[in-house]
């Protein structure tokens, strides 16, 4: 078995992978990030990479996941090292090195804390997914009935959620005289910066009044908008990986050769240079996100559920059927009237890039990952769209044809008879509803359009009730590949 990629094997590198051109010995915590996922080391962690390998060593990264351990077991003996393997028309492989410590919060808590308590950090960032911060997403306000929640606030010194964990920290820093660090959120929610501000400062204020407006006035939660395609790691990315490297990776990372980052430039403790690695710092983020989130994600939702119905395993595969091709270029399409589109914003080339990008035959993004958290990541995605064009008049056959296929996602079958694993947080209520419907359009639409924490009083309108239904009938009637023609 090949040796491990470590801080002691890099120099045995074949000279066409790079690796980090910096001493790390030197590189001190500038940044903590919680959710130490794929997409995370994809991203931010090469753009501060690049910023490390430029020569400011003060934004070196402490990451932890949360929940799971194994990112930690399988980085740390890495020294925090991965490889990135970008994947288009040829592969590049680099070595990153801006991760110097992974920890994991279930069994290294107080390590985790000091590390957020420490002096030399003033940003902590997020890659959490939407449904890690205890939102309702009807309301947008903090689900105060949360599990999460309800712990962290009985007990603040060994919370399990994001909230619980930061403002333990901010809590902790106040205490000792420290200034507050911003919080970046790197998540697909709407105008995140200040969503992640409105929940941490409610949060913090059921902690302690006092708590609750110190967030509220010194805590910066600026807006940020990520994109990059990273599909989850297989077995056969480590052992191609692996070849490459002449070393092994126990996970690196896959990605598209496309990568965007655009942030509010709000940093009172500071901020690594990312704009000279790529980045856009504006002062208002809000029309990047919501073309972002209305075209590429919800075309991206689009060709997730409907294709999983098909039994299409992967987006590129998805993308060589000329109907669910042409219907995620119709959902971006039907976008477009409700966007304020940001000054010198190619639209038509941004589409064009979108559908080129999910054609890409080198990524395996797989359709079953698209399709997770249907219930937190609909409202911002399609919904959104779908009542800005009813506000306009504007028909929302392919919304209603999207919400459609997630219905029938949730019913746990596809089109051929087998078994679809449904991953949502509200997984046990939706499967109870989909179960006392039946696979009865004029019972299961209604059923999940009551579900107000999702639709809120869109899933009242019968405009919306008549579109969705009528799409369910037509998706139990002709298949996937057939009612996006009809």
């Amino acid at each position: 078995m090949a040796d491990r990629l470590r801080d002691a094997t890099l120099a045995r590198l074949p000279g066409s992978v790079a690796r980090p051109g910096y001493d790390r010995g030197t590189v001190q915590p500038g940044i903590v990030h919680l959710g130490v996922g794929a997409f995370h080391r994809a991203h931010q962690a090469a753009y501060t990479d690049a910023v490390l390998a430029a020569g400011d060593g003060r934004w070196g990264i402490i990451a932890a996941s949360l929940r799971s351990p194994d990112t930690r077991n399988a980085l740390a003996p890495q020294d925090g090292l991965y490889a990135l393997n970008i994947r288009g028309e040829a592969d590049q492989l680099a070595v990153i090195g801006s991760i110097g410590r992974v920890l994991a919060a279930s069994d290294e808590p107080a390590a985790l804390l000091d590390a957020l308590c420490a002096p030399t950090v003033a940003i902590v960032s997020l890659t959490v997914t939407e449904k890690a911060y205890c939102r309702d997403p009807a309301s947008g306000t903090l689900d105060e009935a949360h599990p999460d929640i309800l712990h962290d606030l009985a007990h603040p010194h060994a919370p399990r959620s994001a909230l619980g964990w930061l403002a333990a920290a901010i809590a902790r820093r106040r205490a000792e005289g420290l200034p507050p660090f911003t919080v970046l959120c790197c998540d697909n929610l709407s105008a995140n910066g200040r969503t992640l501000h409105r929940l941490l400062a409610r949060f913090a204020q059921l902690r302690s009044p006092g708590l609750g407006a110190f967030v509220e006035d010194e805590v910066a939660c600026p807006d940020a908008m990520v994109d990059r395609i990273v599909p989850a790691t297989t077995d056969e990315d480590r052992t191609r990986v692996a070849a490459a490297l002449g070393l092994r990776d126990a996970w690196p990372v896959i990605a598209e050769p496309f990568t965007q980052w655009v942030v509010a430039d709000r940093f009172p403790a500071g901020r690594p240079a990312w704009e000279d690695a790529g980045a856009t710092l504006v002062a208002d983020v809000a029309p990047f996100e919501a073309m972002k989130l209305r075209m590429l994600n919800a075309s991206h939702s689009a060709l997730a559920y409907l294709g999983l119905l098909a039994g299409v395993e992967t987006v590129a595969e998805a993308m060589r059927d000329p109907g669910l091709a042409g219907f995620a270029a119709r959902v971006m399409d039907d976008a477009v009237p409700t966007l304020a589109v940001p000054p010198g914003t190619d639209l038509a080339g941004y589409k064009r890039a979108l559908l080129a990008r999910f054609r890409n035959p080198a990524l395996r993004h797989r359709t079953a990952q698209i399709a997770a958290d249907g219930s937190q990541k609909l409202p911002q995605r399609v919904l959104a769209t779908m009542r800005d064009r009813l506000a306009l008049g504007l028909p929302v056959d392919a919304q209603a044809l999207v919400v459609a296929g997630w219905m029938r996602y949730i019913s746990g079958v596809d089109e051929h008879g087998k078994r679809i694993e449904v991953r949502d947080p509200a997984a046990p209520s939706l499967a109870a509803a989909a179960q006392a419907a039946g696979p009865v359009p004029d019972r299961l639409a209604p059923a999940l359009l009551d579900m107000h924490p999702i639709f809120g009083a869109l899933g009242r309108d019968s405009r919306v009730r008549t579109g969705v239904t009528a799409a369910l009938a037509r998706l139990y009637a002709l298949g996937a590949q057939r009612a996006v023609l009809a």
